[in-house]
């Protein structure tokens, strides 16, 4: 097994008066599949949001690598983890295509940005969403949507990929 990609330590979290997580601990290492399993409400998401390092932490550390999460400026973040929330948010009539393409942003102006064709094409593919392309986002269904958004994280081309 290769070196641990995300490890959070100690991690508490309180939102609204409440505590959501308490002291949890989590190793990830490169090439693992774990899946966060539990009722409504037990902090998955929020586990994930902390990991992604788009959540303030009462205690506790996120490392991405060698790396404490809440030290790393957002572009550094956005080329080692891609984060697929819950819910899109976007409502601008793109086409799923430019959509995807949104997931190439962080590797602008870089020698990476020479790849982007080449991973939003395999990023359709994978997702399943070729025929999509030419669509405009707000007309797809909640399904159709999915799977573009896990196509625009595809193509963020990340070590890790954080999906809710």
């Amino acid at each position: 097994m290769s070196a641990t990609r995300l490890r959070a330590e100690g991690v508490s979290v309180r939102l609204g008066g409440s505590t959501v997580l308490d002291d949890v601990d989590l190793d990830v290492r490169g090439g693992e599949l774990v899946a966060l399993v539990g009722p409504n409400g037990a902090g998955k998401s929020t586990l994930l949001a902390a990991l992604a390092g788009d959540l303030d932490l009462d205690a506790g550390t996120v490392r991405l690598g060698e790396r404490e999460v809440r030290s790393m400026r957002s572009l550094d973040l956005a080329r080692r983890r891609a984060v697929l929330p819950q819910q899109g948010r976007l409502a601008f009539g793109f086409l799923v295509r430019e959509v995807v393409a949104m997931g190439r942003a962080p590797w602008a102006r870089t020698g990476h940005e020479d790849d982007d064709e080449r991973l939003v094409d395999e990023a359709l593919q994978r997702a399943d969403v070729v025929h999509l392309t030419e669509r405009s986002y707000p007309t797809l269904s909640g399904g159709e949507r999915a799977r573009a958004d896990l196509a625009r994280v595809l193509a963020q081309d990340t070590a890790v990929v954080l999906l809710d």
